[in-house]
């Protein structure tokens, strides 16, 4: 029989916009209520977190919460002593955009968590991810996430050689992100590498104005290859069929 948790505290997954544009009627009610009442929270940034509590809620008291921050750069240590405070109240993660713990560190506390049998309980919102993939027109039921591909082009280049090769033998989905500002230097690398009847999607602002998510042929994209600029991207690498 599986636990029903530690009774004195619940760790939400608080999501939050995906960009600077967007109000409460993007988020559900139900996470708004949740954000007013919780007092503790975890997040990469305290400035930023504050701000889009702050766009959740104008009547939420930022004076009386509590802010810890939960980066990669967090040690083992400061993990023990979060997870001393989930025990005692309800608490939150809040990413810099989008769903927490996917992309995220925060999967560093909900581990943590499950492991103290606090329960964790994730709340709708915008994963750009899932987004990206549901427009793309790939495969939905077969796809792999690799997160960040290699900085130096030669490995990348050979990192997307084999994720090219990968959505050949198993018809699934590629899926990866890059730092905004190496945005057209990925896009590069990936006409320049991949056959161009891979299909390639860029999937640009996500929910904010302006946003796409566009699927063509690498050689369709050879013909008009856009300037992305450092705006957050999701590329995903597939097969036609």
């Amino acid at each position: 029989m599986m636990s029903k948790g530690n009774a004195n505290g619940v760790l939400y997954l608080l999501p939050v916009w995906l960009g600077e544009s967007g109000g409460t009627e993007l988020l559900p009610p139900a996470n708004i209520a949740i954000a007013e009442r919780v007092k503790l929270f975890f997040c990469e940034n305290e400035r930023t977190a504050r701000r889009m509590l702050r766009r959740m809620s104008a009547t939420l008291d930022l004076n009386a919460i509590e802010l810890h921050v939960l980066d990669k750069d967090s040690t083992a240590d400061d993990l023990a002593q979060y997870g001393i405070l989930l025990g005692t109240r309800d608490a939150a993660i809040i990413s810099e955009a989008g769903m927490p713990c996917i992309a995220d560190p925060g999967a560093r506390l909900v581990a943590e968590a499950h492991r103290r049998n606090v329960r964790v309980v994730p709340l709708t919102g915008p994963s750009s991810l899932l987004l990206a993939l549901a427009a793309s027109g790939m495969n939905g039921q077969r796809f792999t996430f690799h997160g960040y591909l290699p900085r130096e082009a030669p490995e990348r280049k050979r990192a997307i050689k084999a994720l090219e090769q990968e959505a050949r033998r198993t018809g699934g989905a590629q899926l990866f992100i890059e730092t905004p500002y190496r945005n057209d230097a990925m896009l590069a690398d990936l006409i320049s590498t991949c056959d161009g009847h891979t299909l390639l999607c860029i999937a640009i602002d996500l929910e904010q104005p302006g946003g796409s998510s566009v699927t063509r042929t690498v050689n369709a994209w050879r013909d008009a290859s856009p300037l992305l600029g450092k705006r957050p991207c999701i590329f995903i690498v597939g097969q036609e069929g």
